[in-house]
């Protein structure tokens, strides 16, 4: 008895020892000790016994047994017991249910135990990296110390204490080096699940690196009082970054320099001397920009909100500064305020303005056979294509300068025949093309559209019921100055994403592919458009 309880006790004494060394918990060790006693206990008793073990966790006590199902005819011995023979076990037994039969204890045979020996540490290799994964998961988005490890190739393997990290090269400062048992900070991004264990990605040229290095060394920021609200960098050279106050009394960019830059310059310092613009954020998308563009002047911006693009104007000696060395100022800008910017000097917008202004007047001067005064006068009015002088109200050409009522209705009657003789000649191209009448039933779709859709094989409902809506208006691929543009069947006219995905989704109407959105259905759009995406 007394070599059975030093047995018992050794149980329990290792599985304790290796959850605190795995930090893993001791019921897991326990469940992979039971598992490991079973497969050796049917290397013993038979390969298809369904053979248990049960470890007692608070005296160590093995018990061994088998399980069999109660069935009305037995084909599997091993697994398998009939209802008489179950029932002088338990005299209740009824069929499907499972009778455990105990068995006697047995020595275990060397390839025995070193085959429970292997099951014993995969368990606890598995629950190890299980317990690594739910760990470092929920930490994602923090700033992590550790030691560096070694260095392979240029990617840098960090010791975090309970786990290893990578820092690979692409995501490392450049020319910065380290080497073994340096400490180094970085932000923890990514945790994913490997045939290998969980792999810990961290980097030092993310851009919330340097957001969270100022959350460490602003209290304003950990308080919540100032908010990091954009960042971007060129990992080693230069960044910008965005914060605004939640309390009018305190200066965010303030904040962040802090007392003679030292708030700064230790942030600049993790970053190996990258410089930092500290830029504060507005909600207006015009003021946010000019702010961005810092250290430059700005003279004036135009929004093009359905493009997704702005343009900048800028003293001409200013332009350089705007650009940055290799562009490097504007695309920082573009990154952090998320928008395409186009950078003008004032000699060039004065130039391209006065260009816009002599095409709409020599546009007006062929439509409407008008001389180039009356065209100079409706161009200076802000008159931008035939349309609007064509539907505007009558009265408002009366009251241009140098025009009366009689030559104002002339004109607009000039410009309603010019449009009837232009549509004409589109719809005549369009029945050329074969285009289907009954595109045009389609809300928003004009006949220069449908000669359009006509050039690029768009000529039926169903043609039209195949397109994304990014075959309509185009999409541009990238950002900044490396963003490649892809042009829409219906490129040169003013429709937005929202208007041609509602052409998309009406044609599917009227094909049957999707049903019609109801008024009450708050989530039809959102539904049209996965029904989008899988077609």
């Amino acid at each position: 008895m007394a070599v059975v309880s030093a047995n018992r006790l050794e149980l329990l004494q290792i599985a304790e020892a290796v959850a605190r060394e795995k930090v893993i918990d001791r019921s897991i060790v326990i469940d992979a000790m039971e598992e490991a006693i079973a497969k050796a206990a049917r290397s013993r008793y038979g390969a298809e016994t369904d053979v248990h073990a049960e470890i007692d966790p608070k005296t160590g006590a093995l018990r061994l047994s088998r399980h069999l199902v109660v069935v009305d005819q037995v084909e599997n011995d091993a697994r398998e017991v009939t209802l008489d023979q179950a029932r002088r076990y338990n005299p209740g037994a009824l069929v499907g249910d499972v009778i455990s039969d105990t068995l006697p204890p047995f020595d275990f045979g060397r390839v025995a135990a070193q085959s429970a020996k292997q099951v014993i540490v995969q368990k606890v290799r598995d629950a190890e990296r299980d317990r690594q994964f739910d760990e470092y998961k929920d930490r994602i988005g923090e700033v992590v110390n550790g030691l560096v490890k070694r260095v392979e190739y240029g990617n840098v393997i960090v010791d975090l204490g309970r786990g290893e990290g990578i820092v690979r090269r692409d995501e490392m400062i450049p020319r910065e080096t380290f080497r073994p048992g340096d400490r180094i900070r970085s932000y923890l991004f990514d945790v994913r699940r490997e045939v290998r264990g969980p792999q810990i990605f961290l980097s030092r040229s993310h851009p919330q690196f340097m957001a969270k290095l100022f959350g460490q060394e602003v209290p304003e920021i950990y308080d919540g009082i100032v908010e990091v609200k954009a960042v971007a960098r060129d990992p080693g050279s230069r960044a910008k970054i965005a914060v605004i106050s939640r309390d009018g009394s305190i200066d965010p960019v303030g904040a962040c320099v802090g007392m003679r830059g030292s708030r700064v310059q230790a942030v600049v310092g993790e970053l190996q001397g990258e410089k930092i613009d500290i830029i504060p954020w507005s909600e207006d998308q015009a003021t946010f920009i000019v702010n961005a563009l810092q250290p430059a002047e700005v003279v004036k911006v135009v929004l093009d909100e359905e493009a997704d693009r702005i343009e900048v104007v800028v003293p001409d000696d200013q332009l350089s500064l705007a650009i940055g060395r290799r562009g490097q100022n504007v695309r920082l800008a573009s990154q952090l305020t998320g928008w395409d910017i186009d950078i003008l000097t004032e000699a060039e917008e004065s130039e391209r303005r006065q260009k816009e202004f002599a095409e709409r007047t020599a546009v007006f001067m062929e439509a409407l056979d008008v001389d180039e005064t009356v065209g100079q006068l409706l161009a200076a009015e802000g008159f931008r294509n035939v349309e609007e002088i064509a539907y505007v109200e009558p009265g408002e050409l009366a009251n241009i300068q140098g025009l009366d009522e009689e030559s104002g209705t002339e004109i607009q009657a000039r410009a309603q025949d010019h449009l009837a003789r232009v549509e004409s000649e589109f719809d005549a191209k369009r029945q050329e093309l074969g285009v289907q009448d009954e595109l045009r039933e389609i809300d928003g779709i004009t006949t220069p559209m449908l000669v359009a859709l006509g050039e690029n094989d768009v000529k039926t409902i169903e043609d039209l019921a195949g397109c994304a809506t990014d075959d309509l208006v185009g999409y541009t691929e990238g950002r900044g100055p490396e963003a490649k543009r892809h042009a829409g069947y219906l490129d040169g006219f003013e429709v937005s994403r929202a208007e041609a995905e509602a052409m998309v989704m009406a044609a599917r109407v009227r094909v049957g592919w999707i049903e019609a959105p109801t008024e009450s259905d708050g989530e039809a759009p959102e539904t049209d458009r996965e029904a989008q995406a899988s077609a």
